[in-house]
């Protein structure tokens, strides 16, 4: 009854031109707690997450189905979307950079896009082993998991797709925690981590979003590879089959998203990174949908392409219509 009389003081709310912020009393199994929802319109809330797995707090913006608020007994399939490094918006970043509210608008999913900080890696960081925190991992698959599906209607058929640094989320969740997605998609990412050259990029990564003690995070390759290995999708390619799995990338080159004369040096790693995991899993007989569409770069416009190629994929496992 409360979440009745909640959604629907929201809908008047919005009616009235008036967003409402405000704590909500829905908390995850190890205290994490909404301190914020704000209704930024009758599809879009942004909830502030009082998070043990972070030791402070962290963002996420849900975007509803549109018949949401009209139906407040049913649960919705959830598509996660993991964002990138060291982007400024965010957690905001695949709804201010994408058409994804307008393109979900006829599908029946909740996107869930939760902060991943600068450059979270969407792990637990090891940090010598003197601390736990950030543990970006419970944060993503228990406390916000949780929070949806206790206090905004989640289902339990989810999904999980991400771009770049989120495309290696988006895999390293989904065979960390087997049985959670049945489908994980990677747009550009990383699914092996240990591909030569990529320990390198990833101390980029950090060191552009102002983390110069690298060895935090998994400590050095080398020297503890098997903590690296434990967080490799490539080195778990058997905890993935079954799933439904999807990886696109581009090679660098200017294409047609792009302006003329634009180029990188990031897409091509990935490229490299994608294609040795996607080796891989041909050698193993697991499935996939590739799409390495040549010209392309480390960008936005190919990414939300990606979303749309992909959304098959995803609905299938989601249950919902292609």
């Amino acid at each position: 009854m409360r979440a009745t009389l909640l959604m629907l003081a929201v809908v008047v709310l919005l009616a009235s031109g008036v967003t409402a912020a405000q704590a909500s009393p829905v908390v995850a199994d190890d205290g994490a707690k909404v301190v914020q929802e704000t209704w930024l319109d009758a599809r879009t809330v942004d909830l502030k997450i009082d998070s043990p797995a972070l030791g402070t707090t962290g963002m996420v913006r849900l975007i509803v189905p549109s018949g949401w608020a009209s139906q407040p007994t049913r649960t919705w399939p959830v598509l996660f979307l993991l964002h990138g490094c060291c982007e400024p918006v965010d957690y905001r970043s695949w709804d201010q950079f994408t058409d994804v509210k307008a393109f979900t608008a006829n599908k029946d999913a909740l996107v869930v896009m939760p902060t991943d900080g600068p450059a979270g890696m969407y792990t637990k960081w090891w940090n010598f082993g003197l601390s736990s925190k950030p543990d970006w991992d419970t944060f993503h698959t228990a406390e916000v998991r949780q929070i949806v599906e206790r206090g905004y209607h989640g289902g339990t058929r989810r999904a999980i797709a991400g771009l770049s640094i989120g495309g290696y989320g988006a895999f390293a969740y989904a065979f960390q925690h087997k049985g959670m997605f049945a489908a994980a998609a990677s747009y550009s990412g990383v699914p092996n981590t240990l591909y030569p050259g990529i320990p390198v990029w990833i101390i980029g990564i950090l060191a552009r979003a102002g983390i110069f003690n690298y060895l935090n995070l998994w400590g050095d390759s080398f020297g503890m590879q098997p903590i690296w290995s434990s967080h490799n999708p490539y080195d778990h390619v058997q905890d993935l089959r079954g799933m439904a799995l999807y990886l696109s990338c581009g090679n660098g080159q200017t294409g047609p998203l792009d302006p003329p004369g634009q180029s990188d040096i990031l897409e091509p790693s990935a490229l490299l990174s994608s294609r040795s995991f996607t080796d891989k899993l041909q050698q193993a007989g697991i499935p996939a949908t590739v799409d390495y569409y040549g010209p392309g770069t480390h960008s936005w416009p190919y990414w939300q392409r990606a979303l749309h190629n992909s959304w098959p994929v995803l609905a299938g496992a989601l249950g919902l219509p292609a």
